[in-house]
């Protein structure tokens, strides 16, 4: 049996296990990555990051806590980051990350705050409907590289709980799944959100959702891009810039706590 260091880390308490794989020769079934998240029996985590570095680039292999594939994580790139600058593998500064999604660049400081180019972050036109605990939502389609539905409230507490994934009409409208987003406007440049993300449940936090809640709240105040706003997570918060061509700058914390032996 191969046993391998995980260091367990979080983004505004969106918390994730890393894994150095800087010559891509570990593979990890999903079914042993679901086992390692999972919070009663294993370390507890919301996904895995493999880090590989492929071409002088670094690579971000990023899996949900059930083990599935997802193209990338707004708060794990930013905790692969401070990894990567921590254990000496790149110097401060400013340097791409690979991912599913395409490059990524980050700003990373030697301590600190960390921000990303998260690229571009789309509306898309589709009638999507949210229903969650007998409340019924319209919501709208934000591309992130990834899919979130983001819903509108007037109070988070209507929301309730998120164990289970709100039931989204039409059925077919994210044919593989798509991360929710609910969201209370709280002024003219703060608002509040909750978040169920696809494979992982309710996070603490979800970094391309609170991108994805920038550009819908801009869109549903009837502003125009550039903005910025601040989204209050259970976590914590994070600031989100968008420009005039639509591209959204995501800043905020990374930490990394401690590290892990473990049997693969």
């Amino acid at each position: 049996m191969r046993t391998a260091t995980l260091t367990y880390g979080h983004g505004t308490e969106n918390d994730f296990l890393l894994l150095l794989d800087e010559a891509d020769q570990i593979h990890i079934a999903p079914e042993t990555i679901a086992r390692l998240c999972n919070r009663s029996s294993g370390i507890g985590a919301d996904g895995l990051i493999r880090m590989v570095r492929k071409n002088e680039i670094w690579f971000m292999d990023y899996r949900n806590s059930d083990g599935s594939l997802a193209e990338m994580c707004g708060n794990g790139i930013r905790v692969m980051a401070r990894y990567l600058v921590d254990h000496k593998l790149l110097a401060p500064g400013l340097f791409p990350i690979d991912t599913r999604t395409g490059k990524k660049f980050l700003a990373v400081p030697e301590r600190g705050e960390i921000s990303v180019n998260m690229g571009k972050v789309e509306a898309i036109p589709n009638e999507v409907t949210i229903i969650q605990n007998g409340h019924e939502w319209q919501a709208l389609h934000i591309e992130v590289g990834n899919p979130h539905a983001v819903a509108f409230v007037q109070s988070l507490d209507q929301v309730g709980s998120l164990a289970n994934a709100p039931v989204i009409l039409p059925e077919d409208a994210f044919a593989e799944g798509t991360n929710v987003e609910f969201v209370e406007i709280l002024n003219e440049s703060e608002v509040r959100m909750r978040v169920h993300e696809r494979g992982s449940g309710e996070t603490r936090s979800c970094g391309t959702g609170v991108c994805a809640v920038a550009l819908a709240t801009t869109l549903h105040r009837g502003k125009r891009v550039p903005a910025r706003w601040t989204v209050h997570v259970p976590g914590g918060a994070l600031t989100v810039e968008i420009d005039g061509h639509s591209n959204a700058v995501l800043t905020g914390p990374a930490v990394l706590l401690r590290e892990h032996e473990v049997t693969l």
